[in-house]
């Protein structure tokens, strides 16, 4: 067998040495393309996954929310909960938020968003909003009469939010008027400005817990209680801690809260991946048919005479596999150099979506099933044309 492999191993190689240079190196080229386009849309799906799950956790929800039990608008007894549950081991950060609809009103122009009212300290504990300004500072404990705004809210003079709430130019240092749903109206100066690139953040604005238990006559409640855990990963397993340890308002996860617009856009990726690799790889098996197919009948005379003179037909045909291998085998090298300058040029130019930028991950599962489809598809589509071709009469391929 070893002598058998050696055989074909040489005519593959002399077959390689003598033929066509241009067809061989368009030949790889394509191999090398294909590879690229197997791999640089699952790497983009991953980096949008990282990229939903990084602004999920940092300003969103935490690594988990606690919320009130049904039929509770609020949960009560804040701080003991809060204790509890900053005492199991892994959790590292506990933010309470009281969340209310209000209308905020500037200049003459008014907006419907989301307020929250958070302890500063707790949520800078949990959450890098406050790492995210881009004018002003973050609050501080005590602010009663003071507010930061999302960029997307506060917006910019003469431009409209398309279809998101925008007061059109509110600056550091303004004052804004909110409206709540108690009817109370009251006045805060704007202290900073944030842009997180998360849609649902940056059109919110936030208070100090103070300030908004006066306006909706609060205490030591919240409707939800954002939670840090030291690892990401394992939000599940912290979860039914909680509930063990004895924690008895509904737990979610992070990824139970932003389920719906995040299961949408994978789904609808996927869906999008999976058409892209399907026609990939048909057209990496169309190539190297082609390919092969065309060598094998231009050499049928030099085929006849090998089986003539004794060379195996398994030979001849393992010889036409194994010049696929090597030709697939260049041609994934060059797809790896050119995905590698891909991913490079995308880290440091990010593709800006709607979510934010989003940074290509590269998973090794992804290159494995990536060249492990190719191997596979080249080999069938380059041994069918050989087999054909080999197992013809001596004489009839020796007189075409």
């Amino acid at each position: 067998m070893f002598e058998s492999i050696k055989v074909a191993s040489f005519l593959a190689f002399k077959q390689i040495q003598r033929g066509n240079k241009g067809t061989l190196i368009l030949t790889i080229m394509i191999i090398a393309l294909i590879f690229v386009n197997l791999v640089f849309l699952p790497s983009i799906i991953s980096g949008v996954i990282e990229t939903f799950n990084s602004q999920s956790i940092n300003f969103n929800y935490g690594n988990l929310v606690i919320e009130p039990r049904e039929g509770d608008q609020y949960i009560s007894d804040v701080e003991t909960l809060q204790q509890k549950v900053e005492r199991i081991p892994g959790i590292i950060g506990t933010s309470p938020r009281i969340s209310t609809g209000v209308t905020y009103f500037y200049k003459g122009r008014n907006a419907r968003s989301t307020l929250y009212g958070i302890n500063p300290t707790d949520e800078r504990s949990v959450t890098t909003i406050d790492q995210n300004l881009i004018a002003g500072e973050f609050l501080s404990d005590g602010d009663t009469d003071r507010i930061v705004m999302g960029g997307i809210l506060a917006g910019t003079e003469g431009e409209e939010g398309g279809g998101l709430p925008s007061l059109q130019g509110v600056q550091v240092g303004d004052s804004v008027e909110v409206a709540f749903p108690n009817g109370e109206r009251r006045t805060f100066q704007v202290k900073g400005i944030y842009e997180t690139e998360s849609i649902g953040v940056d059109t919110s604005a936030f208070v100090t817990t103070e300030a908004i238990d006066a306006v909706l006559g609060l205490d030591n409640q919240a409707s939800q209680i954002l939670v840090k855990t030291a690892v990401n990963g394992e939000e599940e397993m912290f979860r039914t801690r909680l509930l063990a340890y004895g924690v008895q308002q509904q737990v979610f996860t992070y990824q139970q809260k932003a389920a719906g617009f995040v299961d949408q856009a994978i789904q609808s990726f996927e869906i999008i991946n999976a058409i892209s690799t399907l026609v990939s790889l048909i057209i990496a098996i169309v190539v190297v048919f082609i390919v092969i197919f065309i060598n094998t009948v231009n050499k049928r005379r030099q085929i006849g005479i090998l089986k003539a003179i004794g060379i195996n037909r398994q030979i001849i045909i393992n010889s036409y596999v194994i010049q696929v291998l090597v030709i697939t085998s260049v041609g994934t090298v060059v797809g790896l150099v050119l995905t590698s300058g891909v991913i490079t040029y995308l880290t440091i130019n990010p593709l800006i979506f709607p979510g934010g930028p989003v940074y290509p991950v590269v998973e090794a599962m992804t290159i494995i099933r990536s060249v492990a489809s190719l191997f596979i598809v080249s080999v069938i589509a380059g041994y069918i044309p050989a087999w054909k071709t080999a197992r013809e009469d001596i004489l009839d391929a020796i007189q075409r």
